[in-house]
């Protein structure tokens, strides 16, 4: 896994860059490690390589990375992700002079805009936001996806999937392995968890290469925000090169100037949100989050940004603590983005430090006796 985000080439597709602050690292990584010379650091690389393959024929893996026959995938797409940055906690950076601590504030009050980019936003106020989709149900329906990959595995395993609507949300939005072993009972031991949750991570990528068609009305809407030259990111726990692929199968590949893939190492979905904000040099409280789940409406609202919620995948009561909820991306305009912000101005969400009152202080009465 590739633990670290460069901020000046962020993004392997070929879309317009963006200039970065000085004052902000030009590579962030987000796990620490100490500098060494040319000839210790391909010895660590020899012996990390060496420990990988020890590790991995631990667990059952051959050296091609392959679990009981199954490759390696990224088995967030079945894991109820952590929300994150309840009190506006970040990551930890690393930068020459030693370890640095980014969180919200700090993205905020550093990501500042220059003198000239004042001006221009000024005049051309859409160019100051950043827009951060959600990959699940979002741009892509990835609930049929999920469905048939349980579908599929029942019939290799010789298993029978109860129905009812509590089942179908514990099976896409539950954990995997809660639900393989406590809802459907199908693993008697360790090792059957772990071949089931491969071949259902790889019963989902082999399905993900179908998908050509975005949510309704999503690509009508990235062409809005592309004229008025807004710059859009997708997150998702997918790998990068299968999102790659199949934004280009959509036609969506050019209207996304950032993505957050699992090579981007972030533990939550919080964290994907900042990462997204980093990458399209938009400091957190200018960006607007598209989300249809109620827990990423919550990370994008710890992280000060904007949410507007897409009903469907959750009904609209669920989602009533959205700034706004649409039915489809087509009730949207670029008008609505700048309501959102429109009752505080470009200051809102921003940190306001709290004024104290000071008491005045108390006279001290004194008694004059005349003798």
């Amino acid at each position: 896994m590739e633990n670290a985000l460069n901020l000046r080439s962020s993004s392997p597709l070929p879309l317009n860059t963006t200039t970065f602050p000085s004052h902000l690292s030009s590579r962030i990584i987000f796990t620490r490690f100490k500098r060494s010379s040319s000839l210790q650091h391909h010895r660590n690389i020899n012996n990390n390589n060496n420990k990988s393959v020890l590790i991995r024929n631990a667990f059952g893996s051959d050296e091609n990375g392959q679990l009981n026959g199954f490759p390696n995938l990224p088995d967030k797409i079945f894991t109820e992700e952590v929300i994150g940055a309840e009190y506006g906690e970040g990551f930890e950076t690393f930068r020459p002079e030693g370890p640095l601590k980014v969180d919200v504030d700090f993205l905020n009050d550093r990501m500042q805009e220059g003198f000239l980019q004042r001006i221009r936003y000024a005049m051309k106020p859409d160019e100051a936001y950043g827009l951060i989709f959600s990959w699940d149900n979002v741009v892509a329906d990835t609930r049929a996806l999920k469905l048939r990959a349980w579908e599929q595995l029942a019939s290799e395993e010789g298993k029978e999937i109860p129905r009812g609507v509590s089942l179908k949300r514990f099976l896409l939005y539950g954990d995997v392995e809660h639900v393989l072993d406590k809802v459907l009972r199908w693993g008697n031991a360790e090792d059957d968890i772990d071949r089931l949750k491969s071949r259902l991570s790889q019963l989902y990528y082999d399905n993900l290469v179908d998908v050509s068609e975005p949510i309704e009305g999503v690509r009508e809407w990235l062409d809005a925000v592309a004229t008025s030259r807004i710059p859009c990111a997708v997150v998702s726990s997918l790998g990068r090169k299968n999102m790659v692929e199949t934004l280009d199968r959509m036609g969506l590949k050019k209207f996304f100037q950032a993505i957050v893939s699992e090579e981007d190492g972030m533990e939550s979905i919080a964290h994907r949100f900042l990462s997204a904000a980093v990458k399209l040099d938009r400091k957190p409280s200018k960006c607007v989050v598209f989300e249809d789940d109620p827990r990423g409406i919550t990370a994008a609202h710890n992280c000060t940004m904007m949410a507007v919620a897409l009903i469907g995948a959750h009904p609209a009561y669920d989602l009533g603590q959205a700034d706004l909820a649409v039915g489809s991306f087509n009730e949207l305009s670029v008008i609505n983005l700048r309501r959102l912000f429109a009752h505080k101005g470009s200051t809102f969400m921003e940190l306001e430090k709290q004024v104290e009152e000071k008491t005045p202080s108390r006279r001290k009465l004194t008694i004059d006796t005349i003798f």
